[in-house]
């Protein structure tokens, strides 16, 4: 049984997600543990040992490489290793296999960080920063530009086939509202979203420990998240 330590964000749906496209059900094949992260679950020793950078999502696999136990932290390494191990989702020529990774280092480089913060300035602050509301509104819908370039000649993010990297980028842009997106600016984009939205992997992937999650309200969990707690020395 696959442990997936996780929560229902963007990088816990990107793994929850591939599991369930590479045949693993919840429940058969892997198990979902909630750590959560608005009240300091990630910074509990027990989860340090396996993501010591105190990030969601982490994986502990007891047939992992050559039958030996694994455990994996950060999401991109994690699609990475599942698609080694299943052979889906990542090509194995040498071509079509980087064509693939350049575009998932472009979520955990670029759309990961650049919307997180996006997300941070205009939801979260306890202030609000007119340059920088603005300053990472704009760098995400340059981003989303970029995918709206790449989808008008392509029928997924890097290429013609479904991959790790469309499996990485969905999560992130399910909450366009909230960073100010008009999906009207970008239609191939929009099209390939609801195309993906639609896949059942997807339905089960993001509905995993969603009914845990509730809005960012109090004082004490924004204090977790973002205050002095971050950075304690652990």
């Amino acid at each position: 049984m696959i442990d997936v330590f996780s929560w229902a964000t963007p990088n816990g749906h990107k793994v929850h997600i591939m599991l369930e496209e590479c045949g693993y059900r919840l429940g058969r094949d892997w198990r979902a543990i909630p750590v959560n992260i608005s009240t300091g679950d990630q910074f509990k020793p027990e989860f340090l040992a396996i993501s010591p950078n105190n990030k969601i999502p982490a994986l502990t696999d007891p047939n992992g490489p050559d039958g030996k136990p694994i455990s994996l932290f950060e999401s991109g390494a994690i699609l990475m290793y599942l698609a080694a191990k299943t052979g889906k989702f990542l090509p194995r020529s040498d071509r079509k296999k980087f064509e693939v990774l350049q575009w998932l280092m472009f979520q955990m480089g670029g759309v990961g960080p650049m919307l997180g913060q996006t997300h941070h300035f205009r939801l979260y602050a306890p202030e609000k920063i007119e340059y920088a509301v603005n300053r990472y509104t704009n760098e995400t819908r340059r981003l989303y530009g970029v995918m709206d370039k790449q989808l008008a000649s392509h029928k997924f993010i890097a290429g013609n086939q479904y991959t790790i990297a469309d499996i990485a980028i969905f999560p992130w842009l399910r909450s366009w509202k909230n960073q100010g997106i008009d999906w009207a600016d970008y239609p191939h984009l929009k099209a390939w979203f609801d195309g993906i939205a639609e896949r059942p992997a997807v339905k089960r992937g993001v509905a995993v420990l969603s009914d845990l999650r509730k809005p960012l309200t109090d004082d004490k969990s924004r204090e977790t998240l973002f205050g002095n707690t971050q950075y304690q020395k652990r």
